[in-house]
């Protein structure tokens, strides 16, 4: 029997993958936004706290703050809650899942969305308002749209590694691919069997997100080849 008959659980777990990576992705892009913003902002205290949160998040491992984030956030909050004698709050491992590495990817994604916003020529956006055009138009119509040529690259290489970090909400007991590998794992001992369909199934993710992602760079830099040579 394939999987010795785990395979239904094992790709029950891969939908619970899934869901973590994409809400994920959706945080760490409103973070790497607002990061960037904050650091081109005109604000001296905005630049510092960007700048801060970028280099403490990216200087330390996912696995870490994965559990500092999840255990001691969790411990926090309970000490504000009895403080203002409310119950205990447990905090669900998906939501904290996901919190975390929306937090942690979303420092590197600040950096992506910088340099893809500086990489727009200014006087484009000078020359819109000059025109009249309002600052949000201006960036709706004018700035973003190129921006994200910029920002695929990097975005791309943003979210393969963070599809392969999805696995470290096992630890914080949220039942997904890695976790039911490791439970089927030990109850059959057959690590290696188990392991090596989860780590195809990883290769299997991230092949088909290169593919498309690539697809959707060709898109974006229609034209843009053929004006440069």
């Amino acid at each position: 029997m394939l999987l010795h008959g785990y395979l239904p659980a094992i790709l029950e777990g891969l939908l619970l993958t899934l869901r973590v990576s994409a809400v994920s992705l959706v945080i760490a892009c409103v973070f790497g936004l607002l990061g960037a913003s904050a650091k081109l902002s005109g604000s001296r205290a905005a630049r510092w706290a960007a700048g801060a949160y970028t280099t403490v998040i990216r200087g330390m491992p996912e696995l870490v703050l994965m559990l500092l984030i999840f255990y001691g956030g969790q411990t926090v909050i309970n000490k504000l809650a009895e403080a203002q004698g409310w119950d205990y709050i447990d905090i669900p491992p998906f939501l904290a899942g996901v919190l975390t590495i929306g937090f942690i990817f979303g420092a590197y994604l600040t950096e992506t969305f910088r340099g893809a916003i500086l990489a727009v020529p200014k006087g484009q956006a000078e020359a819109a308002t000059a025109f009249g055009m309002p600052r949000l138009t201006v960036l709706r119509r004018i700035v973003l749209p190129q921006m994200v040529r910029h920002a695929i690259p990097g975005f791309s290489n943003n979210w393969l590694i963070m599809l392969k970090a999805s696995a470290l909400v096992s630890i914080i007991g949220l039942d997904d691919m890695v976790h039911r590998a490791g439970l089927a794992a030990a109850s059959t001992r057959a690590p290696f069997t188990f392991y090596m369909a989860v780590a195809g199934i990883y290769l299997l993710l991230t092949s088909v997100s290169i593919f498309a992602l690539s697809r959707l760079e060709a898109r974006y830099s229609l034209g843009v080849r053929q004006v440069a040579f």
